[in-house]
């Protein structure tokens, strides 16, 4: 197994923290933006694309600031966060995202997430 590579991305949204809380850490959220289709049953949840299924643990959340969640196949320590940053002075909402992937497969990862944050912001009719 070879070892997996933090990478960090953070995208202006403009939309309120409250709002943005909704789409990052409930299934019906994130079945908008992220998913197919999303389902929980306690702390996990099922990710479901094309008929494929993903299992993750729900590891830590707090209100309007963070979600952190963890794949159930993962065999280290990786795992998958959405942070809600709002700036001081000028009050812009931010969703930093932190996640882990092969070296090889960051640019894609990054990608992929710059492409899902692009729905969740057409859902959220922030530009």
């Amino acid at each position: 197994m070879s070892d997996k590579v933090k990478f960090e991305l953070e995208f202006v949204i403009q939309a309120s923290p409250q709002l943005l809380y909704q789409y990052i850490s409930t299934p019906s959220g994130l079945s908008e933006w992220y998913a197919d289709n999303v389902n929980s049953r306690g702390e996990m949840f099922t990710f479901i694309w094309d008929g494929a299924e993903e299992r993750a643990k729900m590891l830590k959340r707090k209100s309007e600031e963070f979600v952190k969640l963890a794949w159930e196949d993962n065999d280290d320590d990786s795992y998958f966060e959405m942070r809600i940053i709002v700036d001081e002075i000028t009050k812009d909402v931010s969703l930093f995202i932190t996640d882990f992937a092969e070296e090889d497969e960051v640019d894609e990862a990054k990608m992929l997430w710059e492409n899902q944050v692009s729905d969740l912001k057409q859902v959220l009719g922030s530009t």
